[in-house]
């Protein structure tokens, strides 16, 4: 018997665990994972942002987050030797229309308590010689760092706290009774009085596993990327990112300067037909046919008609996505990008077509089913863990 069960060997996952170890020094802990590896999905196919939360509606999940969040991760990595880089961001308006976004995007930095500043075209050419733009905000606190290391690190850190990480162990069937929960694995049977699901692009499914009605779905969106050349990598110093269209739900093309050095170009964001779909000849009939027969998704299509056509025919064409890139940087050419690894946001999607904008948490007795947790939950996996510790302790108290 243990005390608690995590289904989900991710970055918020691991990091609760870690937390709930803390927290309960005595409880036995396991965490499962389907995969054979931690971190094959989000958490290990995401840029490795440090975000700073400036985009989030003050006073959510996300933003308060994403802000502790930051400032914790960078801490974490300093502490346990991991790589990582404070390097700054630039946000640009690179026309009239955007400017007014721009601004509201400043006010939003500001009340979310970051130091943000406004920039003129040539203090953006200061910070990034290649950008082409009418304005800019520069958020010094975002950063870069490897996300998969910062996973191997927490499962070091349950397996010290005599916590179990158990790959391989993907969830058939989870009985609930008598205040217990029987979780049936393809690695056997484990029975403990606390559940905590962090499965994320599996999170819907398991809640209703264990006997819970999210309130929504999760829909998966693929991330195209594109990444520079090694000898063109120079056209890019830090993170440059475009206003986003507050009508639609992505931040736009932009471009990452990664960690190892490389530079990658994206995400250019159209629906997958397969939950863990990273190529587009990727297919699940079952995943699928849940997408399309999902009211919530019809209508967020109806909505968003414009832009998605857009995405898609900008997954065909190269030379579109190298069009969207150039409004940034003009001297990006079609020779100057290859395509990379694309990644899968678990966006969860309400019956009303609306997308759950901030961390959704579904919680009962003895159960906390962490629902939607797109970005920026690598960045916010600290505070998100400390959040539900705090919700375990209220519960068995």
């Amino acid at each position: 018997m243990h005390d608690c069960v995590i289904i989900g060997g991710v970055i918020v996952g691991l990091s609760t665990a870690v937390a709930v170890g803390k927290k309960f020094p005595k409880a036995k802990i396991v965490v499962l994972e389907k995969e054979t590896e931690l971190a094959q999905h989000q958490t290990g196919r995401n840029s490795g942002v440090i975000h700073s939360g400036i985009y989030y509606k003050p006073g959510s999940y996300k933003a308060k987050f994403a802000k502790a969040g930051a400032t914790s991760m960078v801490e974490f990595c300093k502490e346990h030797g991991i790589k990582h880089e404070v390097c700054g961001k630039v946000i640009v308006a690179t026309n009239e229309k955007q400017l007014p976004q721009l601004e509201k995007l400043y006010q939003r930095g500001l009340e979310n308590q970051l130091p943000v500043t406004k920039l003129k075209p040539e203090q953006v050419r200061e910070i990034e010689p290649h950008v082409k733009c009418l304005a800019g905000i520069k958020v010094p606190t975002t950063g870069i760092t490897d996300y998969k290391q910062v996973c191997a690190k927490y499962a070091e850190m349950v397996r010290k706290q005599d916590g179990e990480v158990i790959n391989g162990a993907e969830v058939l069937h989870i009985h609930s009774s008598d205040g217990t929960h029987r979780v049936e694995t393809t690695k056997g049977d484990f029975t403990a009085r606390f559940l905590i699901n962090c499965a994320g692009l599996h999170s819907d499914r398991v809640a209703k596993l264990a006997g819970h009605l999210p309130q929504a779905k999760i829909v998966p969106f693929r991330g195209e990327y594109y990444e520079l050349t090694p000898e063109r990598r120079h056209l890019v110093r830090t993170l440059i990112y475009p206003v986003p269209n507050p009508d639609f739900p992505f931040l736009g093309v932009h471009f990452t300067k990664m960690i190892d050095g490389s530079v990658h170009a994206g995400p250019n964001a159209v629906l997958a037909f397969k939950r863990e779909g990273y190529y587009k000849t990727d297919f699940s009939l079952a995943d699928t046919f849940e997408t399309f027969t999902y009211s919530g998704f019809w209508k967020l299509a109806k909505k968003n008609l414009g832009e998605g056509m857009m995405e898609m025919r900008r997954s065909i064409s190269k030379k579109l996505f190298v069009r969207s890139l150039q409004e940034l940087i003009p001297e990006v050419t079609e020779a100057d990008v290859i395509p990379c690894k694309a990644g899968i946001r678990a966006q969860a999607l309400l019956p009303n077509g609306g997308m759950v904008d901030d961390f959704l948490f579904v919680n009962t007795r003895r159960t906390i089913n962490v629902c939607n947790a797109p970005s920026p939950a690598a960045t916010s996996a600290i505070p998100i863990g400390a959040h539900i510790v705090e919700k375990v302790q209220a519960q068995v108290a």
